[in-house]
């Protein structure tokens, strides 16, 4: 987001992510060229210029993106590519990339306005913009609103937005009132990321957890987010007498995606909550590998990931539990999952 004093600590240029970027899709061609040429099949859009944001994929590379903490629970930064072990089904795998830059991503944010939330309007609002404030200056945004209806935020022809005063105007486009239509809402935001041009897909999601409205069941909504490339973070803000409460499906939302869930005590801990996540986001390390199990079988695939360096103590790793393996030439198809790993 483009906002006046925004630390840019840790933060590298715009050329510096943009030359990390493409080392990282100069290595995934390398790696995918063994399977072009068995199925001497290669699509014109493949050839096409890679996007600075946008870290490429293949059949034959798998990219993690991953967050540290140590025991305390605080992020670690400044480790090495030597500080991490990458496991496939059980196999240590050799890390082939290995980057801790700030690169930006694309955020949805999708948050209730149905009639329970609104006393909690205007911390909702103040917390986005908190978040907006500390994330990446290039981040491109954009805003769900949902009670019973679901709205972008964003004008038609604006389908994200790294201003300040864009974002603002979308948060506070609607009033509170109505049902909740959270899954409905989540399917949008979901199909939404498609369209992002970022590498990093994040939903942060801000609702009670309840749903009386949607066409669509939670069941559906975990397949969708099981099979997309988001991590989505939640924030459950109500009160314990709130009959709209549902702690649980904001729970299987975030760690079936590798992110978290969240359940502040008060309305006064969402926007420092809204600046941790924000910080989160832009400490992840990321790393790839060429598999060495080379098979195109459909099978799950669990991905472990560990880290060890000296002074550091335990700490803990948080990325996508695996990912399925291409059938034929299909491309190897991300499943986010919330493994942390403690050695």
């Amino acid at each position: 987001m483009r906002v006046a004093n925004l630390s840019n600590t840790g933060a590298c240029t715009a050329e510096e992510r943009a030359t990390s970027s493409h080392r990282l899709a100069a290595l995934v061609f390398l790696l995918a060229l063994p399977s072009v040429a068995a199925s001497q099949a290669v699509s014109t859009s493949e050839l096409r210029p890679v996007d600075p944001y946008k870290i490429s994929m293949s059949v034959s590379s798998v990219v993690l993106h991953a967050t540290v903490e140590n025991h305390r629970g605080a992020l670690v930064s400044g480790l090495d590519k030597d500080d991490f072990q990458v496991y496939e089904d059980g196999a240590l795998q050799q890390i082939d990339f290995f980057s801790h830059e700030d690169i930006p991503v694309t955020v949805g944010l999708v948050l209730d306005n149905s009639g329970s939330m609104g006393p909690k309007r205007d911390e909702v609002i103040a917390a986005a913009l908190a978040f907006a404030h500390s994330s990446n200056p290039q981040d491109e945004m954009f805003v769900v609103n949902f009670n019973e209806h679901v709205s972008f935020g964003l004008p038609a022809d604006t389908p994200f937005t790294d201003q300040t005063a864009q974002l603002q105007a979308a948060l506070s486009k609607f009033k509170t009132r109505g049902e909740t239509a959270l899954y409905d809402a989540l399917a949008a935001a979901i199909e939404h990321l498609k369209k992002g041009n970022r590498d990093k897909k994040v939903l942060i999601v801000v609702s009670d957890g309840g749903d009386n409205a949607s066409k669509h069941n939670l069941s559906q909504i975990l397949a969708m987010a099981e099979k997309s490339d988001a991590i989505i973070y939640t924030i459950g803000i109500y009160t314990d007498d709130d009959p709209d409460k549902n702690p649980d499906a904001l729970r299987k939302l975030s760690n079936a995606t590798g992110g978290l869930a969240h359940f502040p005590a008060t309305l006064a801990d969402v926007v420092p909550l809204c600046e941790r996540i924000a910080h989160d986001i832009r400490e992840q390390y990321t790393l790839a590998y060429a598999p060495m199990n080379r098979k195109q079988d459909g099978a799950y695939r669990v991905i472990q990931v560990k880290a060890k360096a000296p002074g550091h103590g335990s700490m803990s790793v948080r990325t996508r539990a695996g990912y399925f393996a291409p059938s034929a030439f299909q491309a190897i198809a991300p499943v986010a999952g919330s493994q942390s790993n403690q050695p």
